[in-house]
Parts: structure tokens; C-alpha cells; sequence
């Protein structure tokens, strides 16, 4: 399979598959990176797609960066980046995995694609930011007074993210959208991503068992399987 190292701007990418008038973006998730995307690209390009995949700061070959990983950050590249390929591809689609499809809502709001495909998606990311502050015991007002509070499960609290999604709900989706979601999901509960399902018209898809990670043999034959059938 064809693929090369292209730079956006300041961003590291890959463009995978021979010349087409038809791309796959793919947005990656967290501790993920471009090369992640050889799944989808063994696939899309059999049906005549390219697929683009880039880094995010903190991932991939920008690990060592000192720009961090948010939502902030993470929509600007995202718009960088639909500016690269809206000028060079006539039919768009996308893929997007946990929070990189939230990031995604996020840009993409007026944007239309072709088709979208979420994999474990972040559709909420306000109620999962206040599972997180139930989870530590943290309230909305501390978290205002300390503005960034670790976490025992990993993850970072900052005040000043929590308030960016606050102010930018998700209120407009008109892209058709297939979503994989593991019932196991422990990030987003299932009646967060029904009631999203619901809201936008996507067509949601229940692993039974699988957690918000895909990674076992069976869950990999899923991905691969939905991915085919809804691409």
C-alpha cells in the first residue's frame, strides 16, 4: 500500500493509497498516533479512497512538544487540516476514534463529509468531565479555585478546559454517521451516546462486553467488519 510523509503546516502526516478524488480523514484518539490509521487504510484504499492521518501535539512524532494535548489546541490543528484537504479532494469523509471524534464535533460542526465513522466516541465531553470531578471527589468550585487538579485515574482536571466545553456544546451534526461503541464503555455511558444517536440520526452499533478500547482479536474482527460494511 502506497503512503507518504506530508507536512501540514507544523503537523506530521500521512497520506495513504494511490491518487483519488475521495479521502478518508482519520482522527486519531488519545496515547494514539497517525500510523494508527494502516486499519482503515488497508481497507479504504481497496474501495478507491486515500486516507490522511496526522499527530496531534503530545502523540505520535510530537511527543516530545511542549504544546499540550486539548481541546484548544486539538480544534485548531483540526481546521488546519480540513483547510489542506478541502481544496484537493471533492469527497470527504471521516473517522474519528474516542476523543479525537470529539475534537471532531467540536471543528466540524458546519462542515458536511460524505460519511462519518466514530469508533468509542467522546460525543459528551461536559458530563464526562463531571463523572471525573463525582469519580475524585472534586467539585465544580474547587476545581475553579485550584484550576488544575490531577487525578488518581490519570487524567488531568484544568478549569479552563472545562469551561471551552461549556461554551461549545454540540449542537449541530448533519454529516451521516455510523458509531462502534463497546456496552462496557466506562467514559461515556451508553445512554450518553444513545441520546447523541438519537439527537443527530447516526446509526449506532453495541458491542456487548467491549470496553472503550478495541483491542482484542474478537473486538479488532468487529472493528474490521463494521468498518467494510459502513465504509
Amino acid at each position: 500500500m502506497r503512503q507518504r510523509a506530508i507536512q501540514i503546516e507544523q503537523i506530521p502526516a500521512i497520506l495513504w493509497g494511490n491518487d483519488s478524488n475521495k479521502l478518508y480523514l482519520y482522527v486519531h484518539g488519545k496515547l494514539s498516533s497517525k500510523e494508527a490509521a494502516e486499519g482503515l487504510a488497508e481497507i479504504a484504499t481497496e474501495q478507491g479512497y486515500q486516507v490522511l492521518s496526522f499527530d496531534f501535539p503530545e502523540h505520535g512524532a510530537r511527543k516530545e512538544e511542549t504544546t499540550p494535548f486539548n481541546i484548544q489546541n486539538g480544534v485548531d490543528e483540526l481546521m488546519i487540516v480540513h483547510d489542506y484537504i478541502k481544496t484537493r479532494w471533492s469527497k470527504i469523509s471521516l473517522f474519528a476514534s474516542s476523543v479525537g471524534a470529539y475534537f471532531s464535533l467540536v471543528a466540524y460542526q458546519t462542515c458536511q463529509f460524505e460519511k462519518c465513522l466514530f469508533l468509542s466516541p467522546i460525543v459528551n465531553m461536559e458530563r464526562l468531565i463531571q463523572n471525573m470531578m463525582t469519580w475524585t471527589n472534586v467539585t465544580e468550585q474547587e476545581l475553579q479555585e485550584r484550576h488544575i487538579i490531577p487525578t488518581k485515574i490519570g487524567e488531568v482536571l484544568d478549569y479552563d478546559y472545562y469551561c471551552y466545553v461549556k461554551a461549545h456544546p454540540i449542537v449541530k451534526w448533519d454529516s451521516p454517521t455510523c458509531i462502534l461503541y463497546g456496552s462496557k464503555d466506562y467514559l461515556q455511558e451508553r445512554q450518553t451516546v444513545q441520546e447523541f444517536t438519537d439527537k443527530f440520526s447516526c446509526k449506532l452499533t453495541v458491542l456487548e462486553g467491549s470496553e472503550h478500547f478495541f483491542h482484542t482479536t474478537e473486538q479488532l474482527e468487529v472493528l474490521e467488519q463494521w468498518t467494510r460494511k459502513n465504509l
